[in-house]
């Protein structure tokens, strides 16, 4: 073999070994894009699923606070009808009890009213001594209808007379610009057995607690359906 066969065998090697290092050379840079854009691909991903999750998080507490808000708006709207409506209870309590101060001045119902109310409270102590308190004012009232209301009382409970004594302590007197704060009592007796342990309260003022107390409930639904007609919940 001469040495142009020689050159040419060297130069067929060198061309094989170039050829076969430009194609390796080609799989390690396509194989390099490759695993970038595998990485980026992830990369870009991890990146969206965080924001994906602050966002969720973000929007939960946005959440969170409207509900708090909601609620203490609500709450606020509730305290807001029920002092309206105590007020309104407080009200009408009030003007009740300025009406009957005008039950003592027609002294022909009133007197009548007295005896109603001795016999009622004789019928609930079923005592054979009791001790009567009514105002100074209605004294003269009282005794005028003490025998009338005494027979009454035996004729319905089929009793012997009860001895009444009509108490030297009186119950206040009704209100007024001088005493508007003091004890106050609008009209009626309170009755008691002689040792004091039995003690019927029939007073005007009492009876309007009674009733109050009774009616307190229909007060309320009837207020409340007030509130809501006039003062919806979104309006407080």
């Amino acid at each position: 073999m001469n040495d142009a066969d020689v050159s040419k065998q060297i130069q067929q090697m060198v061309k094989f070994i170039s050829q076969e290092a430009e194609e390796k050379a080609n799989e390690i840079s396509v194989s390099a894009e490759e695993e970038f854009n595998i990485e980026k691909l992830q990369l870009v991903e991890a990146e969206k699923k965080k924001i994906r999750q602050e966002y969720e998080r973000k929007e939960k507490q946005v959440e969170v606070r409207k509900k708090i808000e909601y609620s203490m708006q609500l709450n606020s709207s509730r305290i807001k009808v029920l002092q309206a409506q105590d007020d309104l209870v407080s009200s009408m309590r009030e003007a009740a009890s300025k009406e009957l101060l005008h039950v003592s001045h027609d002294h022909h119902v009133y007197k009548k009213l007295l005896k109603d109310l001795i016999v009622q409270s004789l019928l609930r102590l079923k005592e054979p001594a009791v001790l009567l308190c009514c105002r100074k004012d209605d004294l003269h009232l009282v005794e005028s209808v003490l025998h009338s209301a005494k027979e009454e009382y035996v004729e319905k409970a089929n009793v012997y007379p009860p001895d009444i004594i009509v108490d030297s302590v009186h119950l206040p007197p009704a209100p007024s610009h001088h005493h508007s704060h003091g004890p106050f009592c609008s009209g009626g007796v309170v009755l008691a057995s002689r040792d004091g342990k039995i003690v019927c309260e029939n007073t005007l003022d009492t009876r309007l607690d009674v009733v109050f107390r009774k009616k307190l409930p229909e007060v309320f639904f009837l207020s409340s359906n007030y509130f809501v007609l006039f003062f919806p919940p979104g309006d407080h």
